[in-house]
């Protein structure tokens, strides 16, 4: 299912992490997909420059993870993690996984969409700098990497903000996403038709 021409530049210009310091508004999706393309190899290019690391371009053999050498393992490990991470909001917040903005043809493509935000903020600088320390268990060591920044950056709380701010309409509802007025909140209904709140024990003693 295809999407309007212009929707994708429109839209994805709401979240400044998708495309920083470009105006993408008028874009066409094969235009929006060759600007990203050109984004993640210039990111590569300066991040090789800042590590020190030798770079010959992007490098990825399916099935076969240690045909490529130790950056280009890196950056694949840093992007299978990125789709997990978008994988795992996205179905959380219950959004369709096969219906992007700028990917299409896939399964997964607003999964493809939303894991690019961070691919260049996030995944390929720790990429490289696992590929700087060494070329031994390259793949275990960027996921930690990334384990450990996810949690101090707290990408998954952005991530759905920044979901939420995308897909919602625009106006005072979507300007009232960052004041958490859309925040969701899960309570219980007990015997008696009173709501109560999740995520505790309301018993008077633990009966197990």
């Amino acid at each position: 299912m295809g999407q309007p021409p212009h929707a994708p530049g429109r839209r994805t210009g709401d979240v400044p992490a998708a495309v920083p310091d470009e105006d993408p508004a008028g874009l066409n999706r094969q235009e929006l997909l060759g600007r990203e393309g050109r984004r993640l190899r210039d990111c590569c290019r300066d991040q090789a420059e800042r590590t020190g690391v030798p770079w010959h371009g992007r490098n990825y053999v399916p099935g076969d993870f240690a045909a490529s050498d130790a950056p280009n393992q890196a950056v694949t490990a840093a992007a299978q993690c990125m789709y997990g991470v978008s994988h795992a909001v996205v179905a959380a917040l219950g959004c369709a996984p096969g219906l992007g903005f700028v990917h299409s043809g896939h399964e997964l493509s607003f999964v493809l969409d939303v894991a690019d935000f961070y691919k260049t903020e996030i995944g390929i600088p720790v990429a490289f700098d696992v590929a700087a320390e060494g070329d031994q268990d390259v793949g275990p060591r960027t996921r930690r990497a990334l384990r450990d920044t996810i949690n101090k950056t707290r990408l998954l709380d952005r991530c759905v903000m920044d979901i939420k701010r995308l897909l919602l309409p625009e106006g005072p509802d979507a300007a009232a996403v960052d004041g958490r007025e859309h925040a969701d909140e899960v309570m219980l209904q007990s015997d008696r038709d009173l709501m109560v709140a999740s995520g505790r024990n309301h018993a008077d003693e633990v009966t197990w």
